[in-house]
């Protein structure tokens, strides 16, 4: 699974990339179909924004998060995603 990290108006600094690697192999454990995950992290006035497009085999899924503090904007992110993936992997399993 290869992840691609940008930022909006914020630094992407070493500690804010190896938390979103940790918190994204998650993922990586519930479903072994995952290509890509693009991740854009934004800075607005007093929120702080995490939004990832994940790319799958055959589908898409896209999930954002807004927070006062970017890693608690980022653990809300990979659980959106986590619910996600984990129904688009039900859906696969029926068929």
């Amino acid at each position: 699974m290869q992840i691609n990290l940008s930022g909006h108006h914020v630094e992407v600094t070493s500690s804010l990339r190896e938390y979103v690697d940790t918190k994204f192999s998650k993922l990586a454990r519930h479903f072994d179909h995952i290509n890509n995950v693009h991740v854009v992290l934004t800075v607005e006035k007093l929120n702080q924004k995490a939004e990832a497009n994940v790319h799958m085999n055959g589908s898409e899924v896209f999930a954002s998060a807004v927070n006062a503090d970017m890693y608690a904007s980022i653990d809300t992110l990979v659980d959106k995603l986590d619910r996600q993936i984990l129904k688009y992997k039900g859906k696969v399993s029926q068929h």
